[in-house]
């Protein structure tokens, strides 16, 4: 029973981790959206750059919930994306100018996105260990 609880809520947190992390394809189509990141009246090539992010962003929002119904993805997608919101936290923590106008909110949705994903991924390799000692272990009654 605890193996599907635990699926269960690592599915949960992978599509709402996945449909947060999309969120910033609206500045695609409604540019105005990016002034929650502080960015007002961006130059043409500043809102190109932030809206073809926010393609990027989509896209691996669409991994995650992908990777909450396919556990063969999992691993490669929770290490990219730690990977691409560690950089973005160091860059802005690494910038006091960028870290003044940061969002607090934004910056702890990608501490603790990271945090799950690590759980994710030791849970994962733990569980895959777990099948190869045992394999009669996952066959289901």
């Amino acid at each position: 029973m605890r193996g599907r609880v635990g699926e269960v809520a690592t599915r949960v947190a992978l599509v709402v981790m996945g449909l947060f992390t999309a969120v910033p394809v609206l500045a695609l189509f409604q540019p105005e959206q990016l002034e929650s990141y502080g960015i007002v009246d961006p130059e043409p090539m500043v809102l190109t750059l932030l809206q073809h992010r926010g393609v990027f962003q989509l896209l691996a929002g669409a991994a995650l919930v992908w990777a909450a119904f396919r556990r063969d993805v999992r691993l490669p997608i929770a290490a990219g994306v730690i990977l691409s919101k560690g950089v973005a936290l160091t860059l802005t923590f690494s910038r006091p100018e960028a870290q003044e106008q940061a969002s607090a909110f934004i910056q702890g949705f990608d501490l603790v996105s990271i945090a799950v994903l690590v759980v994710i991924i030791a849970t994962t390799v733990v569980g895959s260990r777990s099948a190869v000692r045992s394999p009669a272990a996952n066959v289901a009654p």
